[in-house]
């Protein structure tokens, strides 16, 4: 098994916190847009923990590749548990989302990251275009 990306170029997205899905984060009720991303669902697995290292940059590369695509710089990343039954620790899965943070960051990109351990209530317009809507595995 290996981490899950299902990475998407938007023309909007947006978001609004609905429920915990993990007890042990902070309560957050929280909305935010953006225009113009690389929308990236991410599903980190137990597996992974043994090849951090790779699994970051990885996916880091992944996003900036989409982004390159289509010329920007936006980026909303949000934890989606459903891609596969093994599952990572929330903690690790947490750890590597922070790290890929940092890395887009450096590389000056803005990024969104939906509040971790909530579902959320979503509105994504997915552009038409085949790389628009991709999905790897590492």
């Amino acid at each position: 098994m290996t981490m899950k990306l299902l990475l998407f170029y938007a023309h909007s997205f947006s978001y609004e916190t609905a429920a915990k899905s993990l007890s042990t984060v902070p309560t957050v009720e929280k909305k935010e847009s953006v225009t113009d991303a690389a929308v990236i669902f991410f599903h980190v697995e137990a597996e992974d923990a043994a090849k951090r290292g790779k699994v970051v940059q990885k996916f880091a590369k992944n996003v900036k590749w989409l982004c390159g695509k289509f010329a920007t710089k936006n980026v909303v990343l949000h934890s989606f548990n459903h891609l596969s039954a093994s599952k990572a620790e929330p903690d690790f899965s947490r750890e590597v989302l922070e790290e890929v943070v940092q890395r887009l960051e450096r590389a000056d990109f803005q990024v969104m990251v939906t509040p971790f351990g909530y579902f959320n209530e979503f509105k994504i317009h997915v552009a038409g275009d085949s790389l628009a809507k991709v999905f790897k595995e590492f």
